[in-house]
């Protein structure tokens, strides 16, 4: 169940909490972290079914590698986009599901190892193209669905500093659910994810609370005085607010991932 937000949160464009130098350290740090995890599946665990609907592991996978590849280049942002927004017309549907959906199919034919090796040479690629994003280009507007209850306005800079990293991280969540695997977690890196999702949701909903969340991607937050107590694995808490989970109350107040 998701919570609609009171606050005038949405008044502007929603923009970047990282600066450039912190976006692109963990944005490089997250495509090296993928790229390991996958490295250790066995072919079984390739094949795993996803909480993402019609995903298996391999997908996802594909999926990833597919939306960092799209980084590279202007070049290559403008291709796929002009291929998902072509099926999109044809098809019927969002345009981001046409387009995660021929990132899976362009790379359906990949070997796994050949998925692995493609995101450890993509992945730097795809830090040096989101660093190349500046100016006037950061400022730019664009719309997104958010949770379908209102049209959001982001910043171009949000999405390439804080989203295009969110993505990877919870699919690299969604894979080790899938597999039953630890997720690599580490405070410098996985914990300035979750501390930034955090200040976030609280934005949106602006509302007191005393927040737990345990494990070494987790700490502790709060505001305000007699709001709701919420204590959670620092994981599963984005998964609540990414709508993977079931939740009721402020953790089940939407965070885009």
């Amino acid at each position: 169940m998701t919570m609609t937000t009171t606050t005038d949160f949405f008044d502007r464009p929603l923009t970047s909490r990282w600066p450039r130098d912190v976006a692109m350290a963990r944005a490089a740090e997250e495509y090296d972290r993928l790229a390991r995890a996958l490295r250790e599946l066995s072919p079984q665990e390739w094949e795993r079914p996803t909480c993402c609907a019609g995903w298996d592991v391999r997908a996802m996978a594909g999926h990833c590698l597919g939306m960092a590849r799209m980084m590279t280049s202007m070049r290559e942002t403008m291709r796929q986009q002009r291929v998902a927004g072509r099926i999109a017309r044809e098809r019927g549907g969002v345009m981001i599901d046409a387009l995660t959906a021929l990132q899976v199919d362009e790379h359906a034919g990949l070997t796994t190892d050949e998925v692995v090796r493609g995101l450890e040479e993509v992945g730097p690629r795809a830090v040096r193209g989101r660093r190349r994003v500046r100016g006037p280009m950061r400022r730019m507007t664009m719309t997104d669905e958010g949770d379908g209850s209102r049209v959001e306005t982001w910043r171009m800079g949000y999405l390439v500093d804080t989203i295009l990293t969110r993505d990877p991280w919870m699919h690299r969540a969604d894979i080790a659910d899938a597999t039953g695997r630890a997720m690599e977690l580490t405070a410098d890196h996985d914990g300035v994810i979750v501390a930034d999702v955090v200040a976030e949701w609280a934005a949106r909903h602006g509302r007191p609370y005393d927040l737990v969340l345990t494990g070494p991607a987790g700490g502790t937050w709060s505001s305000g005085r007699g709001g709701e107590e919420i204590e959670l694995d620092a994981v599963d808490f984005c998964r609540s607010v990414s709508g993977r989970r079931p939740a009721a109350g402020l953790a089940g107040v939407w965070v885009p991932f």
